[in-house]
Protein backbone atom coordinates (compact mmCIF):
# COMPACT_ATOMS: atom_id res chain seq x y z
CA UNK A 1 0.00 0.00 0.00
CA UNK A 2 0.94 3.33 -0.71
CA UNK A 3 3.22 4.80 1.96
CA UNK A 4 2.86 1.83 4.64
CA UNK A 5 5.49 -0.11 5.42
CA UNK A 6 6.04 -3.65 4.18
CA UNK A 7 4.61 -5.72 7.14
CA UNK A 8 1.30 -6.00 5.29
CA UNK A 9 2.10 -9.58 3.06
CA UNK A 10 2.27 -10.20 7.00
CA UNK A 11 -0.58 -8.77 8.68
CA UNK A 12 -2.91 -9.57 5.69
CA UNK A 13 -3.97 -13.03 7.28
CA UNK A 14 -4.02 -11.63 10.40
CA UNK A 15 -7.70 -11.44 12.42
CA UNK A 16 -8.39 -7.68 13.18
CA UNK A 17 -6.43 -6.27 9.98
CA UNK A 18 -8.28 -5.21 6.79
CA UNK A 19 -6.23 -2.93 3.98
CA UNK A 20 -7.53 -1.61 0.62
CA UNK A 21 -5.96 1.06 -1.83
CA UNK A 22 -8.68 3.19 -3.81
CA UNK A 23 -8.08 5.49 -7.07
CA UNK A 24 -7.67 8.76 -6.63
CA UNK A 25 -10.71 9.12 -7.83
CA UNK A 26 -14.58 10.73 -6.45
CA UNK A 27 -16.02 7.43 -5.59
CA UNK A 28 -13.58 6.45 -3.16
CA UNK A 29 -14.72 8.08 -0.15
CA UNK A 30 -18.13 6.30 -0.89
CA UNK A 31 -16.38 3.37 -1.28
CA UNK A 32 -14.03 3.52 1.74
CA UNK A 33 -16.85 4.38 3.77
CA UNK A 34 -18.86 1.09 3.03
CA UNK A 35 -15.93 -1.23 3.34
CA UNK A 36 -14.67 0.48 7.07
CA UNK A 37 -18.69 0.05 8.31
CA UNK A 38 -19.06 -3.49 6.80
CA UNK A 39 -15.35 -4.51 8.37
CA UNK A 40 -16.36 -3.08 11.49
CA UNK A 41 -19.65 -4.67 11.90
CA UNK A 42 -17.73 -8.00 10.74
CA UNK A 43 -15.43 -7.35 13.77
CA UNK A 44 -18.41 -6.59 15.82
CA UNK A 45 -17.02 -3.04 16.80
CA UNK A 46 -20.47 -0.95 16.13
CA UNK A 47 -20.02 0.98 19.02
CA UNK A 48 -16.84 3.15 17.00
CA UNK A 49 -18.24 2.70 13.84
CA UNK A 50 -19.67 5.99 13.08
CA UNK A 51 -16.76 8.13 14.38
CA UNK A 52 -14.33 6.26 12.17
CA UNK A 53 -16.39 5.74 9.22
CA UNK A 54 -16.64 9.97 9.43
CA UNK A 55 -12.98 10.15 10.26
CA UNK A 56 -11.93 7.63 7.35
CA UNK A 57 -14.20 9.76 4.77
CA UNK A 58 -12.73 13.23 6.47
CA UNK A 59 -8.64 11.31 5.73
CA UNK A 60 -9.25 10.13 2.27
CA UNK A 61 -11.12 13.02 1.13
CA UNK A 62 -7.68 15.03 2.09
CA UNK A 63 -6.14 12.87 0.04
CA UNK A 64 -8.54 12.96 -2.83
CA UNK A 65 -8.16 16.44 -2.65
CA UNK A 66 -4.27 16.83 -3.00
CA UNK A 67 -2.95 13.48 -4.06
CA UNK A 68 -3.74 11.81 -8.13
CA UNK A 69 -2.31 8.58 -6.99
CA UNK A 70 -3.59 5.55 -5.12
CA UNK A 71 -5.25 6.12 -1.82
CA UNK A 72 -4.76 3.53 0.90
CA UNK A 73 -6.58 2.79 3.94
CA UNK A 74 -5.60 -0.06 6.52
CA UNK A 75 -7.51 -1.00 10.33
CA UNK A 76 -5.85 -3.27 12.95
CA UNK A 77 -8.14 -4.15 15.74
CA UNK A 78 -5.73 -6.56 17.48
CA UNK A 79 -3.41 -3.83 18.79
CA UNK A 80 -4.72 -4.18 22.33
CA UNK A 81 -7.84 -1.93 23.36
CA UNK A 82 -7.54 0.57 20.52
CA UNK A 83 -8.65 0.62 16.48
CA UNK A 84 -5.78 1.82 14.79
CA UNK A 85 -6.58 3.29 11.48
CA UNK A 86 -4.00 5.10 8.93
CA UNK A 87 -4.86 6.11 5.48
CA UNK A 88 -1.66 6.60 2.85
CA UNK A 89 -1.17 8.88 0.25
CA UNK A 90 1.58 9.52 -2.19
CA UNK A 91 1.89 13.64 -1.55
CA UNK A 92 5.14 13.66 0.87
CA UNK A 93 3.48 16.60 2.85
CA UNK A 94 2.08 16.37 6.11
CA UNK A 95 -1.32 17.88 6.23
CA UNK A 96 -1.98 20.82 8.71
CA UNK A 97 -4.59 22.11 11.14
CA UNK A 98 -5.77 25.09 10.51
CA UNK A 99 -8.56 27.27 12.02
CA UNK A 100 -11.77 27.35 9.98
CA UNK A 101 -13.97 30.60 9.79
CA UNK A 102 -17.80 30.35 10.68
CA UNK A 103 -18.27 30.33 6.62
CA UNK A 104 -15.63 28.76 5.74
CA UNK A 105 -16.30 25.39 3.71
CA UNK A 106 -13.48 23.43 4.73
CA UNK A 107 -10.40 23.19 7.06
CA UNK A 108 -12.17 21.15 10.03
CA UNK A 109 -11.35 17.71 9.21
CA UNK A 110 -7.88 17.34 10.60
CA UNK A 111 -10.10 19.35 13.62
CA UNK A 112 -12.50 16.37 13.81
CA UNK A 113 -9.73 13.57 13.79
CA UNK A 114 -7.93 15.47 16.85
CA UNK A 115 -10.86 15.57 19.00
CA UNK A 116 -12.52 12.31 18.25
CA UNK A 117 -9.43 10.18 18.84
CA UNK A 118 -7.62 9.23 21.25
CA UNK A 119 -4.10 10.22 19.24
CA UNK A 120 -3.15 10.67 16.18
CA UNK A 121 -0.36 11.80 13.52
CA UNK A 122 1.35 11.49 10.45
CA UNK A 123 5.08 9.42 9.48
CA UNK A 124 6.38 9.81 6.18
CA UNK A 125 6.96 6.62 3.76
CA UNK A 126 9.38 5.97 0.84
CA UNK A 127 6.46 7.41 -1.23
CA UNK A 128 3.95 9.67 0.31
CA UNK A 129 3.13 9.78 3.84
CA UNK A 130 0.75 8.23 6.13
CA UNK A 131 -1.99 9.86 8.80
CA UNK A 132 -2.65 7.75 11.37
CA UNK A 133 -5.63 7.89 14.52
CA UNK A 134 -6.54 5.73 17.36
CA UNK A 135 -9.64 4.98 18.98
CA UNK A 136 -10.71 3.38 22.31
CA UNK A 137 -12.22 0.24 22.18
CA UNK A 138 -14.90 -0.35 24.56
CA UNK A 139 -14.10 -2.80 26.99
CA UNK A 140 -16.52 -6.16 27.38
Amino acid sequence: MVGVSDSAGTLASTPGFAEWTFPAEAGAVRTARTLVRDTLREWGLDAVTDVTVLLVSELVTNSLRYASGPIGVRMYSHAGPTLLVEVSDPVPDPPRERPAGADDEGGRGLQLVALASRRWGTRPATTGKTVWFELSLPTS
